[in-house]
């Protein structure tokens, strides 16, 4: 079945940079932007997966230009923005998407892996919108969207660094609203529920886990990353121009 997605006008032509855009629900939203007419960058650590989807969108006629990034490494991400915004603009449209979801049980983390876990998962998202809020400012305004998860709302256990992190990002979401506010640059915050990556189809996905999640599900199906590149394509938008500093859940009803 073809998917149908709405076309938004005020995408056409914008500047949009996407973190982890390489795979998964990333790279739908590269795909989804790239239809829109935007000007797409995005960064991601996996060089093969990346390179394939930007030269496939690029054949298709979309303007999206990948990026090799670490994004623990702030000043490579700081660079890595300030190229892209050189090439396309400034980015009015940041998508906070990278995140990584490994399983790591309470006794093993070390203060180390826990500083990890943050800085994967947490850290990149206030410097990327630190990065681009001044060009964003310049520019008469902007979109921030942060990908959250349901993870620690459901009380998820087996990866606290992760859910710690996760839960940040929604205060993260709010502070940011109200300091950029006044700037016209709106913030809010995408929470996707369990989305049928090809991760989590080969790591995680087993029948007994898909019955207990249709069970929680009010919706009786699974969703998958355009369920999540949908909301992000309105909420950045001009259509969604009243929305900032607050949290969207993108779950079937499960939380």
């Amino acid at each position: 079945m073809t998917e149908q997605v709405a076309t938004y006008p005020s995408l056409a032509n914008r500047s949009v940079l996407v973190t982890g855009g390489g795979s998964g629900i990333g790279a739908e939203i590269v795909r989804q932007f790239a239809r829109q007419g935007a000007q797409v960058a995005f960064l991601d650590i996996d060089v093969a997966a990346s390179q394939a989807l930007a030269e496939e969108l690029s054949a298709a006629g979309g303007a999206v230009t990948f990026y090799e990034c670490d994004l623990t490494d702030i000043d490579r991400l700081r660079e890595t923005i300030a190229a892209a915004a050189t090439v396309q603009g400034p980015i009015t449209v940041l998508v906070n998407n990278a995140a990584n979801d490994q399983r790591h049980p309470m006794e093993d983390v070390t203060p180390e892996y826990w500083d990890d876990r943050l800085a994967v998962n947490l850290k990149h998202q206030f410097f990327a919108a630190q990065a681009v809020a001044p060009g964003m400012k310049a520019a008469g305004g902007g979109a921030i969207v942060n990908l959250g998860s349901i993870s620690w709302m459901v009380g998820q256990g087996g990866m606290p660094g992760y859910t710690t992190a996760k839960s940040a990002v929604l205060g993260l979401t709010r502070s940011l609203a109200r300091d950029l506010g006044p700037d016209d640059i709106r913030v809010v915050c995408v929470v996707p529920g369990w989305i049928m990556t090809q991760r989590q189809l080969d790591n995680w996905l087993t029948p007994e886990a898909e019955a207990d999640l249709m069970k929680a599900q009010c919706l009786k199906y699974k969703l998958y990353p355009i369920d999540i590149a949908r909301p992000v394509l309105f909420l950045a938008s001009d259509e969604a121009r009243g929305c900032s500093g607050q949290h969207y859940i993108v779950d079937a009803g499960w939380h």
